[in-house]
């Protein structure tokens, strides 16, 4: 890892929180940087409106790892609103900021985020598909 990521960052690296996927989650956004390769899948669960679980894979430099990872902390439980206006600044900065070189790993971050959320929404609030097509 490259001298220039701060303790955050390094800390969501090496030890990144909420990894993997969440079997039938409401709502899943996928989302590969073409200039880098790095690649971010996001998995939601979203309860009455509310994010309760988050979890996410990414293959990709340490910055994206670390832009995931804290991603996760921030969504969870927070409202489907609350989740949209987060910014990469935000995530930029809640990790203590990122080499300029490596800022498009926070936009990969909330990137995913509004792909995710789009899912949800398309999937009509959480509604599964079979069910929103039956009736």
């Amino acid at each position: 890892m490259d001298h220039e990521y701060g303790p955050i960052v390094l800390e969501h690296f090496v030890n990144p929180r909420n990894v993997g996927e969440i079997p039938g989650a409401s709502a899943v956004g996928q989302i590969k940087n073409d200039v880098c390769g790095d690649l971010t899948k996001l998995f939601l669960r979203i309860e009455g409106g509310r994010i309760v679980d988050a979890r996410f894979k990414t293959f990709g430099c340490g910055a994206s790892i670390a832009s995931a990872s804290l991603l996760t902390t921030l969504v969870r439980g927070k409202t489907v609103e609350e989740a949209a206006a987060l910014s990469a600044a935000q995530i930029a900065a809640a990790l203590g900021g990122l080499p300029e070189t490596k800022a498009h790993s926070a936009v990969l971050a909330e990137d995913v985020l509004r792909a995710a959320l789009a899912d949800w929404r398309a999937r009509g609030s959480g509604v599964p598909p079979a069910a929103a097509c039956a009736g």
